[in-house]
């Protein structure tokens, strides 16, 4: 493979701007992250540790193998929504290796609203589950939660249902579920280690019952405790709900670990041999290699140069189709191919995309798209020239493709380009997200412009005045609002992304999900739908 050569002066100034404006982003991207690490107030906090009770990052700590990684998932979901809970909702969930094994972690903050579920931690289950089956992944619940959050349930009941079906499903798949419960998993919420493969209860702690005592008495006038309805020493002795009765939350974390121990999981299908080559350019340049501003272009290869191993890269028609990068390389230790923008996708681009996402489909290579684009070239000469036709066959490509897909947003991510490049819609295994990055159906400024048209358009086809005053008005509001809702931050709110990172850990979060796509046999696509030639 050849070294790319890089062509940055970390001296310039417009190096020198980018950094000054990605550190801004980092700068709030870190006050995010604190927010979403709110594990509920001090008198929740105090109340928990008066009873005994770990915090649920502290749970994870002690499941997770000394020096694991923890790849946490959506840690901002929810983020800007005024009818939630906040950042990350009220479930911390990640990949990490328990007992030597990766395993998919999901518990509950029982300290924030009673780990109750609102309609971001319910979304966010939905999606972690699908990550767990993408990657054949067992789980670890750690439970502790009062189940729906009651005035959001006409927006998650049917939804909430789906994460029950999932913990099933995953089962005949052979991907077991292991809950160890602390606390209250109440209603809906006791399904959860019901359904598991394996139930472990917390001595004199688990409240496992589909109806409290309230409303047993309500329903049925029966009078009865909490023991008596859910208790574990019930449930391990009577029920048979518990499989094991835990003496004290370590203990159930011992446990766990030791059911870990014993389950079948999938063997790495690769194990990237040793030493590992670093990239020749410092991370830290990344920062004034991708630019703040989204409009401002930039040569993605100069980012590939300081992600991927030795900073080696074997170009695929380096010659052609040159706003779309495609090649070969490795990232610590695991091969990959990568398709990338360099901007707008012409259809000689996506043709070149297209092919690429085939070829790596019939050697087995999993496929990491970065994607900075403004979308598919418009105009007269370009509709006459095919750009549909072509872009659907990316499109199609991208959809047919059975290799695993990261996809990394580094820039824009407008219109249809979002799709040829593996957007949320089209399943990749993992979704991440710089800060800087913007989405949307185009930018906010076209968006603005194209409505100005249609309103001038319309003025005229009705024989009424246009009003230029007002739609000044009315265009700046447009830009604003759509500035705000193509952001990085609305976005991750919404879970278009499975989290937002550093620039700086590019290389750690693609070395880690590489990983966990590696853990099985990786089979590309034998086949695809039909395309125009």
């Amino acid at each position: 493979m050849q070294t790319i050569q890089s062509r940055i002066n970390p001296n310039s100034q417009q190096f020198k701007d980018n950094r000054e404006g990605m550190l801004e982003f980092i700068s709030q991207l870190e006050a995010a992250f604190e927010k979403g690490r709110f594990q509920g107030k001090d008198k929740h906090i105090e109340r928990a540790r008066k009873r005994g009770k770990l915090l649920a990052r502290e749970r994870i700590e002690l499941l997770l193998d000394k020096d694991s990684p923890f790849l946490e998932l959506l840690p901002l979901a929810g983020m800007e929504r005024k009818d939630g809970f906040g950042a990350g909702g009220t479930n911390v969930s990640g990949i990490g290796l328990v007992a030597g094994k990766l395993c998919m972690i999901n518990s509950n903050v029982g300290t924030r609203k009673g780990g109750s579920v609102d309609y971001a931690t319910v979304f966010k289950s939905l999606r972690v589950g699908e990550i767990t089956e993408q990657c054949a992944l067992p789980t670890v619940n750690l439970v502790e939660s009062g189940g729906a959050n009651l005035p959001d349930q006409a927006k998650i009941f049917n939804y909430g249902g789906e994460t029950f079906r999932q913990i099933t499903q995953r089962s005949k798949m052979g991907l077991p579920t292991i809950s160890v419960v602390f606390g209250n998993a109440t209603a809906g919420g006791a399904y959860v280690p019901g359904m598991s493969d394996f139930a472990i209860f917390q001595k004199q702690a688990a409240k496992v019952f589909l109806a409290g005592p309230p409303l047993v008495k309500m329903a049925t006038n029966e009078e009865s405790t909490d023991e008596e309805l859910g208790g574990a020493e019930m449930h391990s002795r009577i029920s048979g709900v518990s499989d094991y009765l835990a003496e004290d939350e370590r203990d159930g974390i011992r446990i766990a670990r030791e059911l870990m121990e014993i389950v079948a999981v999938h063997k790495p299908h690769l194990i990237p041999d040793l030493p590992i080559e670093e990239p020749l350019y410092n991370k830290e340049e990344i920062l004034g290699v991708v630019p703040a501003n989204v409009k401002t272009p930039f040569d993605v290869r100069e980012l590939i140069a300081r992600v991927v191993d030795g900073s080696k890269f074997s170009e695929f028609k380096p010659e052609y189709g040159n706003t779309m990068v495609t090649g070969w390389a490795k990232i610590h230790g695991y091969p990959i191919g990568i398709v990338a923008n360099n901007g707008v996708i012409f259809s000689e681009s996506a043709n070149k995309g297209a092919q690429f996402i085939q070829l790596s489909n019939k050697n087995n290579i999993p496929l990491i798209f970065m994607q900075n684009t403004t979308g598919y070239m418009v105009g007269k000469a370009y509709e006459e020239g095919g750009i549909i036709k072509n872009g659907a066959k990316l499109i199609n490509a991208v959809s047919n493709s059975e290799v695993p897909h990261i996809t990394l947003m580094i820039g824009s991510s407008y219109g249809a380009g979002n799709y040829g490049m593996s957007g949320r819609s089209y399943r990749p295994h993992f979704l991440f997200a710089y800060p800087n990055s913007k989405i949307g159906v185009m930018g906010s400024e076209q968006l603005a412009g194209v409505m100005e048209i249609i309103q001038k358009a319309a003025a005229k086809k009705r024989g009424i005045p246009y009003d230029a005053a007002q739609a000044e008005m009315l265009k700046q509001m447009l830009i604003m609002e759509a500035e705000k809702k193509s952001s990085a931050w609305y976005s991750t709110s919404e879970l278009w992304d499975d989290g937002l990172l550093d620039p700086r850990e590019t290389r750690n979060y693609l070395g880690f999900a590489l990983a966990i796509v590696y853990n099985q046999e990786i089979k590309g696509a034998d086949g695809y739908g039909v395309w125009r030639m």
